[in-house]
């Protein structure tokens, strides 16, 4: 086991795309069938991004694993593309020909690639358990770990964090495939576009300590209520933290951490309300017995067919109430006292809930603008990277040759996701082509 850091290599390709989720698949995708060379880098274990760990679409409820999993898997087999996971972009410079240079750190799994057959023996074998990011906390996971049942690729990862290095999983592995060996690699790579895909943060609930959001066991937020619905869940039905009792009696709490100048997110996140909708639909079929309450502000079903939903929602006796959450109590029995306005009746009120989900807003996720060397990457006022031309060039940021896509330029839904996608992939392959030099052309290595 060591921390050194291996030698450079260099490679050269015609795009960057920053990012392996439903947009940089995309992205990728649409270049790669044009002909062009395309490499993706993606800082996790895994590409597929948020998407694939959700439960349903809204407003249709189709799997959305169903949809992402070929996409991912016809990006992992496209012959121009090179995927670089659990790796990021550190450094970007422009040569005198316009050329982008990026440096890339891609981190050691410890487990070697080519050996791994994705068989969990050594998971089984690690004594280390620790808390399950991608079931957001709500079980563990082993040291030794493949991160989901469809990750891709699906080959196993030492959280040397975490591991104790007591050589079990080594025993369990009859490939030989565990390597404390490995290296952090640096790869120096040479593009003529780049596309930044870098989707969006979650809001931290612990933010508002009023919802009670890290100390309360029974409020979670809605992506850990999301993976409570999944067919990859983690329990078999719908369960609170707190002791494991169904929940009878759930309340979703919209605009946790949107529309609030308190907690610098002044914007809508304008995904919330929809899918705060849909889980309490998928709730009602998961706990045939349950009562739903979702407490609003304004419900913005402004898409196409997303207020037929919101009426369906009601005709399945989802309650809403138009109020404003002022607190959340945590009683004894582990119970939920919800104090709010009413905006109808102008009453403060308090409701008993056993379970509280935080319809949590969504942050930009800043930093590849201090990546470049001289010239940055314009922010808007809300921090998501700039369209300076939304309207006669979407998708294009202030740097020549670099585009902006999915939530990367602002809040969005899958479908405007993947729609901007299309149109950065589009608006790169343009650039492309005007251009007078083909990276393809010069005498280094290609992907």
């Amino acid at each position: 086991m060591t921390d050194n850091i291996r030698s450079a290599s260099r490679k050269e390709a015609d795009a960057l795309i920053m990012g392996g989720g439903i947009a940089g698949l995309e992205s990728a995708l649409n270049l790669a069938n044009m002909g062009f060379q395309v490499i993706i880098v993606e800082k996790d274990l895994s590409i597929g991004g948020r998407m694939i760990h959700l439960s349903k679409v809204f407003p249709t409820l189709d799997c959305s694993a169903c949809i992402t999993t070929p996409k991912v898997s016809e990006t992992a087999r496209h012959p121009n593309i090179k995927i670089l996971n659990n790796s990021e972009v550190k450094h970007v410079s422009r040569d005198e020909n316009g050329f982008y240079r990026a440096v890339i750190e891609q981190k050691p799994r410890y487990v070697i690639d080519s050996l791994c057959t994705g068989c969990q023996d050594c998971e089984e074998a690690c004594p280390v358990v620790v808390k399950d990011e991608y079931q957001y906390n709500l079980v563990g996971r082993k040291a030794a770990f493949i991160p989901f049942s469809i990750a891709s690729p699906r080959i196993a990862a030492i959280d040397l964090d975490n591991c104790i290095l007591c050589g079990a999983c080594e025993k369990a592995c009859g490939p030989g495939a565990i390597d404390f060996g490995q290296e952090t690699q640096i790869t120096e790579i040479t593009v003529k576009t780049i596309i930044v895909a870098t989707g969006f943060k979650l809001f931290d609930p612990d933010r508002i300590t009023r919802y009670g959001g890290g100390k309360f066991k029974n409020v979670i937020t809605a992506m850990q209520m999301e993976r409570q619905l999944v067919p990859t869940r983690p329990f078999n039905t719908v369960l609170r933290p707190g002791d494991g009792k169904v929940p009878d009696k759930i309340a979703y709490v919209l605009c946790a951490g949107s529309r609030d100048v308190t907690v610098d997110n002044p914007i809508c996140s304008q995904i919330c309300c929809m899918y705060s909708i849909k889980q309490a639909q998928l709730i009602l079929g998961a706990v045939a017995m349950a009562d739903v309450t979702i407490y609003f502000l304004h419900v913005r079903a402004f898409g196409k067919g997303f207020d037929e939903f919101y009426q369906q929602a009601k005709m399945m006796d989802v309650q809403f109430i138009k109020g404003k959450v002022g607190r959340i109590k945590e009683m004894e029995n582990g119970d939920l006292m919800i104090r709010y306005e009413d905006i109808a009746s102008g009453q403060v009120k308090e409701t008993q809930h056993d379970m509280v989900v935080l319809s949590v807003g969504i942050l930009p996720n800043m930093g590849i603008e201090e990546l470049f060397e001289v010239d940055k990457i314009k922010l808007d006022p809300f921090n998501f990277y700039n369209q300076p031309n939304e309207m006669t060039d979407p998708f294009k940021s202030n740097l020549s040759g670099v585009f902006i896509a999915g939530t990367s330029s602002g809040p969005m839904d899958i479908p405007d996701s993947i729609l901007s996608a299309g149109a950065a992939a589009s608006q790169a392959a343009k650039y492309m082509k005007k251009s007078q030099v083909n990276v393809s052309t010069r005498a280094t290595t290609t992907v």
